[in-house]
């Protein structure tokens, strides 16, 4: 039985998981952010100092790490959203840094990496209902869902947003870091030889360089209504 999936993949930074957050919440579905699953990786990382004296990410030792890795989306009642939880420690907020957003695209191009995390997001799955947002969801995690969107605006664009985002939350940098992130990040995704960042072939394509957050999910619900979900 194919599980009630709804695939959201895209660029970073277009919105993907406030849009699959608000999803979820009008359909009643479980939402899960595989994109906050990498980070936390990349966090780990960081934490745990799994660089070399130049910077490099010391893929072999993070590797040997990822039994040690427990991450799971437990229900902030507070905010009412399912948050990302590292060896019972909610790291929400720490993974939404430069730095991790810096290392992130280069842990998830790691084979090893990609085929755990893989595995965590199809056992999610037994979940009925699920909202899954990410870079592969619907061209490799889950083919055979039933509902694909591909999310994407243009990069000036998603970096306008993400300078946006950080400034309001006091972050110091400029727009051109912001958009440097964005273009290495896209440069990464779409060119990895483990599951690259691609619009599956039958995901339906949203832009939405020129709509809003409710212009977005309501254009996004209307598709699914269509799907008949």
């Amino acid at each position: 039985m194919t599980p009630k999936v709804i695939a959201i993949d895209g660029h970073s930074s277009t919105g993907k998981s406030s849009l699959s957050k608000k999803v979820a919440s009008a359909l009643g579905f479980i939402h899960v952010d595989t994109g906050a699953m990498y980070r936390a990786v990349a966090w780990y990382a960081l934490d745990k100092k799994l660089l070399s004296s130049e910077g490099e990410l010391l893929v072999d030792k993070l590797v040997d790490s990822l039994d040690d890795i427990n991450l799971k989306f437990e229900l902030n009642p507070n905010s009412g959203n399912r948050e990302i939880h590292l060896n019972g420690q909610n790291i929400e907020g720490e993974i939404r840094s430069m730095e991790v957003a810096n290392l992130v695209s280069t842990v998830a191009k790691i084979p090893e990496i990609r085929e755990h995390l893989v595995k965590l997001q199809r056992q999610m799955a037994n979940e009925v209902g699920i909202v899954m947002d990410g870079r592969d969801i619907g061209s490799v995690v889950f083919p055979d869902a039933p509902v694909k969107i591909f999310l994407t605006a243009s990069a000036k664009v998603r970096a306008q947003r993400r300078y946006d985002e950080l400034k309001s939350n006091g972050v110091e940098i400029t727009f051109d870091e912001v958009e440097e992130n964005i273009n290495s990040r896209d440069t990464i995704d779409t060119q990895r030889s483990a599951s690259p960042l691609v619009k599956a072939e039958d995901a339906v394509e949203v832009n939405n360089d020129h709509m809003n957050q409710e212009e977005t999910l309501q254009t996004v619900l209307k598709i699914i209504k269509e799907k008949g979900i």
